[in-house]
Formats: C-alpha cells, sequence, structure tokens
C-alpha cells in the first residue's frame, strides 16, 4: 500500500513568486503596470505570437473575443461536446448559441467529420479545445474554417507548449485563450492569456478588457481625464497575478519536460496491460502534446465500476479526476435549453475515463508506484 499523498494536481508556487508579490503589494502599482506588461512580452515569446494579452481567465478571453466580433442572438458557434462547460458558456453569454459536435473516440478531440455536417448559414465560428494537451486535427479544421469563412477560436486550457506543425496551439486559427488556474500546465491563481495575429482586433480587444476606456492611467496627461469609447467589461490581470505569471514563464519549459518524462514513464508501464487504454501524446513532427495528464479509457467492466476504483485509488493516496463527467449538451442547463443532442463518442469517453496526475508536481521515480496501484485496484475490481 502507497504511504504517499500523490495529488491529481498542485501548483508549484516558489520564494520567486513569493517575493515577485510582495515587491508589487510594496509599490503604487496593482493594476495596468509593468509586470502585466511583462507577463504579455513573455507569454509573446514562448509561444511565438505577435500579440498577448492578459485578461482575468480564459473564459474571460474566450468571451471577449466573441464580443469584439459582435455575436450575439440568432449566431452560432459551433464547439466541442467533449469540454469543459467554459466552452459553450463564453459563446452562450453573449446570447448566440453552441452548436455541440462529437468527439473522436481515438482522442478526444473534436471530429472534424461532426463539424461539417453542422454548419448551417448562422454559423459565424468554430471553438476547437486540444483535448488534454493533444493537438485537435488543425489541418482539416482549418480548411473547414476557411471554406466557410469562420473564425477559428482554439481553446487552449490544457496545451501551452502544444503544437502543431511546428506552430503553437492558439496561433493556428485567428486566435488562442489560455488558462491560468491553479492545476494547469502554469498558474496565476487565475487568469487567462489571449494570443492572436491580428493587430486591429487586439487593439479592440485592450480596449475592450478595461470599459472600453480610451486611456489606461499610465496614458492620462491629466489625472482621471478619460473617454469611454466602447462597451467592455473589467477582464484586466492584476499585477498581483502578473508577478506570479512572470515568474512561472522562466519554470514552464522545465514543467512541460517533466509532464513528458512522466507521461513516457507511465505509459510504458501500462500501455500493454488489458482492460483500458491510454489515449496518445504524441510527440512527432505533426503533433506535440503538452501532456496535460494521462486519459485512460476504461472497458466496460471497469467503467461500470469507475467510482469504486477512483475510491480505492484515493485511499491509497493516488489523486485522479474525469475530463469531463457528462458532454457539455447533457449538463442540466443545456439539456434544459436546447433538449436532447446526440454525442455518442462524447458519452462513452466521459462514462469511460480516469485521468491520472503526470505534473510536475510529482517525481518520476512515483510513476512506478502510480502504475502499482492502478494495476492492483483494476484486479481486485475485476476480481470482486
Amino acid at each position: 500500500m502507497n504511504s504517499k499523498n500523490i495529488p491529481f494536481g498542485q501548483p508549484i508556487l516558489g520564494d520567486e513568486e513569493k517575493q515577485a508579490v510582495e515587491e508589487v503589494l510594496s509599490g503604487p502599482i496593482l493594476v495596468h503596470g509593468p509586470r502585466t506588461e511583462l507577463f504579455e512580452s513573455s507569454f509573446a515569446e514562448f509561444t511565438g505570437a505577435p500579440h498577448a494579452i492578459s485578461v482575468s481567465s480564459c473564459t474571460a478571453g474566450m468571451h471577449l473575443i466573441y464580443h469584439a466580433l459582435g455575436f450575439g442572438p440568432g449566431d452560432e458557434v459551433i464547439v466541442p461536446s467533449q469540454t469543459h462547460v467554459a466552452t459553450a458558456h463564453a459563446v452562450e453569454l453573449t446570447g448566440a448559441r453552441p452548436i455541440f459536435a462529437d468527439a473522436e473516440l481515438e482522442s478526444g478531440n473534436i471530429d472534424p467529420k461532426a463539424i461539417e455536417a453542422l454548419i448551417p448559414p448562422r454559423t459565424k465560428a468554430l471553438a476547437i479545445v486540444h483535448y488534454l494537451g493533444v493537438p485537435a486535427d488543425m489541418e482539416s479544421i482549418s480548411k473547414i474554417a476557411k471554406k466557410n469563412n469562420l473564425f477559428l477560436l482554439e481553446d487552449c486550457a490544457l496545451s501551452p507548449g502544444a503544437s502543431h506543425n511546428g506552430i503553437h496551439t492558439g496561433l493556428i486559427g485567428d486566435a488562442g485563450c489560455f488558462s491560468f488556474y491553479p492545476v494547469k500546465h502554469l498558474t496565476t491563481a487565475e487568469g487567462g492569456m489571449i494570443i492572436l495575429k491580428d493587430e486591429a482586433l487586439t487593439k479592440k480587444l485592450r480596449l475592450l478588457k478595461a470599459f472600453g476606456v480610451n486611456r489606461t492611467h499610465g496614458e492620462r496627461k491629466i489625472p482621471g481625464d478619460y473617454d469611454v469609447v466602447d462597451l467592455g467589461y473589467n477582464y484586466r490581470m492584476s499585477e498581483v497575478h502578473a508577478a506570479i505569471g512572470v515568474e512561472q514563464m522562466k519554470k514552464l519549459p522545465a514543467f512541460l519536460n517533466k509532464r513528458r518524462a512522466n507521461f513516457e514513464s507511465l505509459e510504458s508501464m501500462l500501455s500493454s496491460k488489458n482492460g483500458f487504454r491510454v489515449l496518445p501524446q504524441p510527440i512527432n513532427d505533426v503533433q506535440t502534446s503538452s501532456h496535460y495528464c494521462m486519459g485512460m479509457i476504461l472497458d466496460s467492466a471497469l467503467a461500470v465500476n469507475r467510482a469504486t476504483i477512483m475510491d480505492l485509488l484515493k485511499a491509497r493516496g493516488i489523486g485522479t479526476s474525469i475530463y469531463y463527467p457528462h458532454p457539455v449538451p447533457h449538463m442540466t442547463y443545456y439539456k434544459e435549453k436546447y433538449g436532447e443532442i446526440a454525442c455518442p463518442n462524447a458519452k462513452t469517453i466521459s462514462n469511460s475515463i480516469i485521468a491520472l496526475p503526470i505534473g510536475p508536481h510529482i517525481e518520476l521515480i512515483d510513476m512506478k508506484t502510480i502504475a502499482s496501484e492502478v494495476l492492483s485496484v483494476f484486479e481486485k475490481v475485476k476480481n470482486k
């Protein structure tokens, strides 16, 4: 029995982050300051983005983009069924309607064939997610977007460090939004980042994320003198959050390397076993995963006992999770509003997936413990 507690996710914050926060709190600038600018430029350099805009969350970033594009009632955006609800909420909050496309069973990513079957005249955009950090089939999806003149938004909440054909996720389409929630690849406690190539849209997003005010504090020749030129939101990132982000960016390459090493080690001990399959996390000339976690798709005999399996692993000190508990259109809010929407592949994944930890808070040697406990629990459940 494992005596060590291995949580599914855990932020790694050191003295560097603490000192950076203390410096901000000791100074006069808490918003619209140099740390935010430095965090944006660091993230832009890491991803190769021409522009990076810090925001209060990934959800805020996606909502802000749709708002800037003028989406509203009568418009539709195709989104994955297999995703966090935020991907759909960002559309719903504008008054537009999310149209749910099914997933690929092999990867969990949105199925390009399902997208093509859903495009009606009112479709304005595609929102895709790189499931568990594995890039979607962006070559096929980009062709669909271009053919139908659709804005292509990438939800990159789980994909910092991931790329497709050498291009970082978020830059393959028209814009990408990242999340800095505590258990993501890097954290600012809460926060997000938009990356994009279009300069005009960048200027509009910067305006809209701060109420539509035309001058920041640093740009005002007379204190308190500004105008409001558009309807915006308070989606700014504070200097405190940005200060954490600046320090996290310095550690991100090492975090990513550790995730990859942990995944490869765990996969080598589990991939040949029976009763489940491991979702692939490729590293090749076409796709580079960011290795958010290990997704295991259980066969039917194990899947019906998933809750028991997770409880047993918890008792043995192994943290797990589910990505995601239900397809988004089967969540109560969306089901009651839009009715029953078929997404059989997403439903299969939701009903049978267990996510195992591979984050940088875990040492490589712990992968052997995780594998041993997982196989032991599976065997116990099978023989029950």
